[in-house]
């Protein structure tokens, strides 16, 4: 049995008078590769704030590499999660090479009084030559496409050696080509980083990498299915939590998503 990596042991969350999350029981372990899929306000976003330790449940328990948040200093948690956010909030213009190194930092723009050795520049060169930006090293954060931003925030995430990554939507604003190219450079992970953890949220079957493992759908804020990814991408369970009737296919290692018409949601 794998290591555990993220539990979610009955967990709700309020905002105010509202109930976002209901009841949520989650376990992901060590080298697993998870997508959380639902329709628009389910309660994704909230639990990838638990999984980057960023907030608190209202009732229940979160366990994060061995940790229990509550019992726990965040910010060195924090150090061993990896986040990927296509709405990364940089002002200036650091090189792609400055971007990831603030990855070892966790600091959106390059600390003050702070220089980087040349082991960390040298393990920086080595991910952003991964992930397919070898020539664009030297390059300004705001002449990059969407989609060399996104995998240069690949290689932030991993500079700091996370054992947890985290993909917010990754594939926001990107064309068919630089999400296919980053889709194939979340998918090299599996081979180069193969004891990390992932965990990719988003509400297009499209586009789920072609190494994700397993697969929780959420509906209303309550988990609707987890597990195998096989087991929970049908098109029955897919049709229940976006209360439409949907055909999920796939093919060649990749899932798609139909709507069918004309046919009631069973429940």
């Amino acid at each position: 049995m794998s290591t555990t990596v993220l539990e979610l042991s009955d967990v709700t969350f309020r905002r105010g008078q509202t109930q976002i999350l209901h009841g949520i029981d989650l376990r992901i372990g060590a080298g697993e590769h998870w997508v959380l899929i639902g329709p628009n306000g389910a309660g994704k976003s909230t639990i990838l704030s638990f999984a980057s330790a960023q907030v608190f449940p209202s009732s229940g328990t979160v366990d994060i590499l061995g940790e229990r948040m509550g019992r726990v200093e965040l910010q060195a948690l924090r150090r061993h999660i990896g986040h990927v956010n296509p709405r990364h909030p940089l002002r200036s213009n650091l090189s792609v090479r400055e971007v990831v190194l603030t990855g070892l930092t966790g600091t959106i723009e390059w600390p003050m009084r702070w220089e980087a050795d040349s082991g960390d520049v040298a393990k920086a060169d080595d991910l952003i030559a991964e992930v397919g930006l070898r020539s664009r090293a030297d390059a300004g954060w705001k002449i990059l496409s969407q989609g060399e931003r996104g995998r240069a925030l690949v290689a932030r995430a991993l500079v700091a050696d996370p054992q947890l990554l985290l993909f917010d939507e990754p594939t926001t604003g990107l064309d068919v080509a630089a999400r296919e190219q980053l889709l194939e450079t979340i998918d090299s992970l599996s081979v180069t980083s193969p004891q990390l953890t992932t965990l990719l949220v988003t509400h297009h079957l499209e586009e789920i990498p072609e190494s994700t493992s397993h697969a929780m759908l959420i509906s209303d804020g309550r988990l609707t299915a987890a597990g195998e990814i096989a087991e929970v991408l049908t098109s029955d369970k897919v049709s229940a939590a976006f209360e439409h009737p949907i055909d999920v296919g796939f093919a060649d290692g990749r899932w798609s998503a139909r709507a069918i018409r004309n046919r009631p949601v069973a429940v």
